[in-house]
């Protein structure tokens, strides 16, 4: 929270993003003397790039399901060697 503090703040109403209606980005004080239409463009691009997208569950259960596999498989292989050196 910032009080009596004055903030350029920028909003980009069409992300094309299935998961965000509209992005808000605050300017940093140092950068609140650049141009708006190059701020824009940096914001746009910055939503555009997908990196704030969230992960649906369905890629994280998968993702929990392969390392389960893998575990697996590796304990598999630690008991095998095991029986064969005994």
């Amino acid at each position: 929270m910032s009080k009596g503090v004055n903030r350029q703040v920028l909003e980009i109403h069409d992300t094309g993003s299935d998961y965000f209606e509209k992005a808000m980005f605050f300017v940093r004080p140092e950068y609140s003397a650049v141009n708006e239409k190059k701020l824009v463009s940096k914001a746009t691009e910055l939503v555009a790039s997908e990196q704030g997208i969230p992960t649906t569950r369905a890629v994280k259960r998968k993702n929990g399901l392969l390392l389960f596999a893998k575990l697996t498989a590796a304990a598999g292989v630690g008991a095998a060697v095991t029986a064969l050196i005994k």
